[in-house]
């Protein structure tokens, strides 16, 4: 490549951020803030509808049953009519199906609007990695899906309080507090799908902002010297599901998921018993771990960037999560706890845009869709899973401490599968895996 070809792509590339990235961030800001506000709505659900703790950590869990067993057809269907269009209709009906949860009367409904909702959702994750892969080299995806975290990062910050004063809404209109959060949080998702439709391109030869030039060495960069990709899936199922590399990421995503939303759903609920009171200070306090979140997110690109070594770091957040859980169950003082939480976020979040960089340097084209969808298809799972077991073990026990034993062995086992995806990698790139030859200069430089 010529200075002159690297300055296009540099220059191409910031105007790619800067036009993208707002919009990407505003639809995973709502997504976050949708798929969790019932977290603050849990003690008035109970209340008012008579949800018991563990129908609360199943309903809470449903939404990732649909949304994950969505996920690959989802993308599929991506790849074949585009981002713009697709991304538009997660973010109007999952805006919809967010709405209709004020209308929950008993444990059925909100079952089913939970279903829904994952299922209206499905997808919307794994696009906007594949398009990362259309848009951006290899050299900049971490930090790419480092500021897409953000998104959620702030909307733990600033949506917890949002929904919190939302709730203090309680009795206008003859409305429950909770019933005003879910309808106005679902009317702005709405909005937000109708931004999507007007500013977000699918690909760089769409985008009017860019030159011929330009679009041209985005999507050059971004293909870089990965193998050609297969144009459909039947046939390549291992290629794009089986692989070991594959398969242990999809495992680590997994605990994950299990670990940080089984935290996340009953946090409020902690603070709650704590002492906390006011729907608006929970909000708040529950969402100050968000400032933990995005700090980790933003700085372990910039350490990636330096060390250069993505495994390595992901076994280190693994090992601190495993350690600050076991920590959280020795303590006895409620602000230490409170703080070991936030710490846990920094470095939970902090190790999804490695993860990520991992995953999109071992596929392209359909593949990459596909692919990406299947991981993240097998680790929200572990977004049911954690409710689910934190609801039945504190229904089971009648402590909100409990359910945290059976976090500290995901952790230890997500810090076993780190070695794993390491030998994996270090596999391909030997040619004893499927990687081709094109792609394993580029799978080094992920160990």
């Amino acid at each position: 490549m010529t200075n002159a070809e690297d300055l296009v792509h540099e220059l191409a590339t910031k105007k790619a951020i800067t036009r993208l990235l707002p919009v990407l961030g505003i639809a995973y800001f709502m997504s976050y803030i949708d798929r969790t506000n019932v977290a603050l709505a849990k003690t008035a659900l109970a209340a008012d509808v008579g949800i018991s703790a563990a129908a609360y950590g199943l309903g809470a869990g449903l939404f990732f049953v649909s949304y994950a067993l969505l996920e690959v057809p989802s993308n599929l269907v991506l790849y074949r009519v585009g981002a713009r269009v697709w991304i538009t209709r997660i973010a109007v009906t999952w805006g919809a199906v967010s709405a209709a949860m004020m209308f929950v009367r008993d444990e059925l409904s909100f079952y089913l609007l939970r279903l829904l909702l994952g299922a209206a959702e499905a997808g919307l994750f794994p696009a906007m990695m594949y398009m990362v892969t259309l848009w951006f080299s290899q050299k900049h995806r971490v930090t790419i899906v480092g500021l897409i975290y953000t998104a959620p990062c702030v909307a733990i910050f600033l949506g917890s309080p949002m929904g919190g004063a939302l709730m203090n809404l309680d009795g206008l209109a003859g409305l429950r507090g909770w019933q005003w959060m879910f309808l106005v949080e679902g009317l702005v998702t709405i909005a937000v799908g109708v931004l999507v439709w007007f500013a977000l391109p699918g690909r760089p030869a769409d985008a009017r902002w860019l030159t011929p030039q330009e679009a041209a060495e985005l999507t050059a960069r971004a293909v870089g010297r990965d193998a050609p990709s297969p144009n459909r899936v039947r046939g390549n199922l291992r290629r794009a599901f089986g692989r070991p590399t594959v398969l242990a990421l999809a495992g680590i995503y997994f605990v994950n998921q299990a670990i940080g939303s089984g935290v996340g759903f009953n946090f409020p609920a902690l603070l709650q018993s704590l002492g906390l009171q006011s729907p608006f200070l929970i909000g708040l306090v529950a969402g100050s771990g968000g400032i933990s979140g995005l700090a980790g997110v933003l700085f372990f690109p910039w350490l990636k960037r330096r060390f250069g070594r993505e495994v390595p770091l992901i076994g280190v957040c693994a090992g601190a999560v495993l350690v600050i859980m076991v920590g959280f169950l020795l303590s006895t003082n409620p602000v230490v706890s409170v703080g070991l939480i936030f710490i846990t976020n920094f470095f939970a979040l902090g190790t999804l845009p490695l993860f990520w960089s991992v995953a999109m340097s071992r596929m392209s084209g359909l593949m990459a869709a596909a692919g990406l969808a299947f991981i993240n298809t097998v680790g929200i799972t572990g977004g049911f899973v954690g409710p689910y077991a934190y609801g039945l073990i504190e229904e089971a026990t009648g402590s909100l401490v409990a359910p945290y034993y059976a976090i500290v062995a995901a952790a230890a086992v997500g810090l076993a599968l780190v070695p794993l995806l390491w030998l994996a990698i270090r596999r391909e790139a030997a040619g004893s895996g499927d990687a081709a030859p094109q792609e394993r200069s580029t799978t080094l430089r992920a160990v």
